[in-house]
């Protein structure tokens, strides 16, 4: 079997098709071209029943909720599956401390789930933007916490539309990275906590997001954090870890700290916060984030590695993929 069309199989599931949809409005920097055709599926059972009956050979884009991603200006061939929304946002408590969301939930409303259901160590989700299937898929994490401190399965549905169960040794997580199946697609996670009051989880809960705006740009047009840190952790929050090996620190290092290109700026509060200032480009930002990497590489002797996702097709070069754009320099 060769397998069907997308568009061949647009009426026989519940979810949509939509050919040439605008993908800026589904992204938090409010970038990039369209889709060449955007299927949402209604839940994980029309997901899985559909990519049963895809042609393999059709190319396929998955994002979430777009909040760590930068959409080319160029749009993105091929059939991109977005899975938010009702089908995967529900969440629901377990037995033992658990809690099990959806792929599309938002990390925010996961934290406030487990704080309702006295589930402790879920409470750097608060902080964390974007939705549970892409914090797992990236081991997100924060204030010395991570999904893989926290994570016990996932139900995910292949590039074949069968439904498998992934645990942590699937996974294979380490720092904003993990090891999916190729072409899988997480539909919900499983994670569990600690029992605990839930006053007390909403304290901390409180107190993480106070030190997140002293120190972040919330209120502004942002991805999250632009890059990874070289020194292979997030922040802990803490001043005993060293700030040697830190993104922001070798990007303020290099002068970059409120440098700009067209639209895109880094961030004069977090230098690491790639941001669209007003009016941006997809190709403002990612050259803006090329030109960073160019000068802490001559300032560091250091290569920073992008912490957010870049997909589709640069217009004027006419690429596709994960290849950078230009620098300008």
């Amino acid at each position: 079997m060769t397998g069907a069309r997308p568009e061949d199989l647009a009426a026989r599931f519940a979810g949509r098709l939509h050919a040439g949809r605008p993908l800026w409005p589904l992204t938090w920097l409010r970038v990039g071209g369209p889709a060449e055709l955007l299927f949402i599926p209604s839940d994980a059972a029309d997901l899985a029943a559909f990519m049963a009956e895809l042609s393999p050979e059709a190319p396929v884009t998955i994002i979430g909720v777009g909040s760590n991603l930068i959409v080319r200006d160029g749009g993105v061939p091929g059939l991109v599956i977005r899975i938010a929304g009702r089908g995967f946002g529900a969440v629901e408590q377990l037995p033992g401390a658990r809690i099990r969301a959806g792929a599309g939930a938002l990390d925010s409303r996961v934290a406030e789930a487990a704080a309702d259901a006295g589930i402790g160590g879920l409470e750097f989700l608060r902080t964390i933007p974007g939705s549970i299937g892409g914090a797992a898929a990236m081991n997100a994490g924060c204030y010395g916490a991570y999904m893989a401190d926290v994570f016990e399965s996932a139900e995910a549905v292949t590039r074949a539309g069968e439904t498998i169960t992934l645990g942590p040794e699937d996974m294979n997580f380490a720092y904003r990275s993990s090891n999916l199946p190729e072409g899988a697609i997480l539909t919900s996670v499983t994670l569990c906590g600690s029992p605990d009051e839930p006053e007390a989880i909403r304290a901390r809960m409180a107190a993480a997001l106070a030190k997140r705006a002293e120190t972040q740009p919330v209120k502004d047009r942002t991805a999250g954090s632009t890059f990874r840190n070289p020194a292979g952790f997030s922040s802990t929050g803490r001043g005993d870890h060293g700030q040697e090996l830190m993104a922001w620190k070798l990007i303020d290092e290099a002068g970059c700290r409120g440098l700009r290109l067209g639209g895109a700026v880094m961030n004069e509060m977090h230098p690491n916060f790639l941001t669209n200032a007003g009016g941006a480009s997809a190709a403002d930002l990612e050259n803006l984030g090329e030109l960073v990497r160019k000068r802490v590489l001559n300032s560091s002797g250091i290569k920073l590695e992008w912490e957010i996702r870049r997909i589709g097709v640069l217009p004027e070069a006419g690429e596709t993929g994960e290849s950078p754009a230009k620098t300008g320099e």
